[in-house]
């Protein structure tokens, strides 16, 4: 049976991403900072029938905790085939550029950003023991520069200057892993699941969690003629 970790998995859509992970049949392990609740997301899904989950607690802003996962993960499996890495938070907004505070920048990439790049380089590992590892890290088209230099954009007036660079970040780093991993058998992506209704955005997405998480979901259970090192979205590749 293969496994998935997805970070930031208790909730929204890093739930649904893992349910349905775990209705095609992998293993999965529902990352969560806050044990309990991810264990009462352990219930949900045992609840509707789904035994082949675990719950991994795991503070993607804590290197320490991060290593205690690894090791947990460790005891319980010889590999690890996919890693999500979905845990982020928006810093609150506005985020106007010209007074958004450092501290909320800093606090926004060590989540966002450096989060992601922690906990990759501690899972890879594991991953590299794989047939077919790969790596999804969840974005956004608010890290699109070519978007938010388009004056018709349909987002363009909303420019969160802390959330949409921390994930322009991760985008570059995504590019800078698949580089690094394009003569193995590693997939490395970035997938933006769209404006999804969820506590991120006080629900008011245009796409429900079960449509952002099949995006995500797409690219992380990719055959071995996907590609890698791109910028998905619902509509295909996106632009940087």
């Amino acid at each position: 049976m293969k496994s998935a970790l997805v970070t930031g998995a208790n909730k929204s859509i890093g739930f649904e991403t893992a349910k349905q992970l775990a209705q095609l049949g992998y293993f999965v392990y529902l990352g969560s900072r806050d044990k309990t609740k991810g264990f009462k997301a352990i219930e949900n899904l045992k609840a509707i029938g789904l035994t082949n989950v675990d719950c991994i607690q795991l503070d993607v802003t804590d290197i320490n905790s991060i290593k205690a996962a690894r090791q947990e993960l460790e005891a319980k499996t010889q590999k690890l085939d996919v890693l999500i890495n979905n845990a982020g938070i928006s810093g609150g907004f506005p985020q106007p550029a010209t007074n958004v505070s450092v501290d909320t920048l800093r606090v926004v990439f060590e989540t966002n950003f450096f989060g992601a790049v922690q906990v990759t380089q501690e899972f890879i590992e594991l991953l590299k023991k794989s047939d077919q590892p790969r790596i999804v890290n969840v974005t956004t088209e608010l890290s699109s520069l070519t978007n938010h230099s388009d004056p018709n954009w349909e987002f363009a007036q909303f420019k969160p200057a802390a959330y949409g660079p921390s994930k322009t970040a991760l985008n570059a780093y995504t590019v800078m892993l698949a580089v690094e991993l394009k003569d193995t058998n590693f997939k490395v992506n970035c997938v933006c699941p769209g404006f999804t209704a969820t506590d991120f955005n006080n629900h008011q997405g245009t796409k429900t969690v079960e449509q952002g998480a099949s995006v995500i979901v797409k690219y992380a259970t990719l055959d071995a003629e996907g590609r890698t090192g791109c910028f998905f979205s619902e509509e295909g590749l996106t632009a940087w």
